[in-house]
């Protein structure tokens, strides 16, 4: 049977705190459409957590999240500035543009899934003509999607150009309490020019939930009906929010993925194949052919290979010491 304790951080189960969280909201009537008391408490831990002052709302999956938060954003004519091997860009089959009714994507290149500031200077300088999507927004991923996180300074440098243009910022947060634990100051995103954030619940080790954070409260008129028309406006809106509170309210969300962080620096330690990507978070990647890879799933371990050609492994809060190790003798064994 195949395993797939590396495959993602999406294949792992809830953590016992969220699942916590979830049977405590199981009880009693409330309203509904996320207007809920346990809806305001995981928002007010939320806001809590960034030291900001945001309007917050709780979806399904982190393509509803990202695409929503960009149709937000960017009008149907125009286009996101994001890193070329970004999730919306490449992993979320046409969403944003479909939610935003067109809106495109003008891909940046950038060393381990970090935007490159210089190519950013272009498509900023470039006048506005009627052929081509002129950007109005840039997305930003962090912990990237090759594991590696931007510093606030990093991000700074990324968003400022933006906001001079008076263009949009969107943040990307799906591992953003592993880039939390690698280092990055959540308290900073609020001076950071970010419009919308998404505050990621699923990769976590929740269940699948994922927040909208409003960092610009202007956008949240009519915000509401936007999720609605997107079948995003869930009516039992607790069991979204619910896991939200399990995983902040004690710090369980930062001590989770501080121990994936870790799991991932113990197997790169043990593999016997380059590491193609500082580990800084919780992804390994590295080096494997196809007959390798192909004797790895044969093996019982299955795993991607990604954008960049190396092979991807993900560690999660329930990747156990044991598990690393077997993986790690068995890519000795295929070396």
């Amino acid at each position: 049977m195949a395993r797939y304790d590396f495959a993602s951080d999406n294949t792992a189960p809830a953590t016992p705190e969220a699942l916590d969280a979830l049977i405590s909201a199981n009880s009693g009537f409330t309203s509904g459409y996320g207007s809920d008391t346990v809806s305001r408490e995981a928002a007010d831990l939320i806001r809590a957590t960034l030291d900001a002052d945001a309007e917050v709302r709780f979806v399904a999956s982190g393509t509803a999240a990202n695409s929503i938060a960009l149709a937000t954003l960017v009008q149907p004519f125009e286009a996101v500035l994001t890193h070329e091997h970004s999730h919306i860009a490449t992993d979320e089959t046409g969403a944003p543009g479909f939610f935003g009714h067109g809106l495109g994507m003008i891909p940046l290149p950038g060393l381990s899934g970090r935007i490159d500031p210089a190519s950013l200077v272009d498509p900023l300088a470039a006048p506005d003509q009627a052929h081509w999507q002129a950007p109005a927004a840039l997305s930003i991923t962090n912990a990237t999607e090759y594991g590696c996180v931007y510093t606030v300074d990093q991000i700074a440098a990324l968003t400022g150009p933006v906001k001079a243009k008076g263009y949009r910022v969107h943040l990307d947060g799906a591992r953003l309490a592993n880039a939390a634990a690698a280092g990055f100051d959540l308290k900073a995103v609020k001076g950071l020019g970010v419009d919308i954030l998404v505050f990621g619940g699923t990769k976590s080790g929740m269940s699948p939930t994922e927040a909208i954070v409003l960092l610009d409260k202007s956008l949240v008129r009519r915000f509401d009906a936007r999720l609605k028309q997107s079948g995003q406006l869930p009516s039992k809106g607790r069991f979204y929010a619910a896991p939200f509170i399990g995983m902040l309210k004690e710090g369980a969300i930062l001590r989770h993925a501080a121990h994936a962080n870790a799991m991932a620096k113990r197997l790169a330690a043990l593999s016997p194949f380059k590491v193609t990507h500082a580990v800084e978070a919780n992804a390994v990647f590295v080096e494997m052919d196809e007959p390798t890879l192909q004797r790895l799933h044969a093996a019982g371990w299955f795993v991607y290979r990604f954008i960049d050609g190396s092979v991807r492994f993900m560690c999660s809060w329930a990747t156990t010491p044991e598990a690393v190790d077997e993986l790690g003798a068995a890519l000795k064994g295929l070396a």
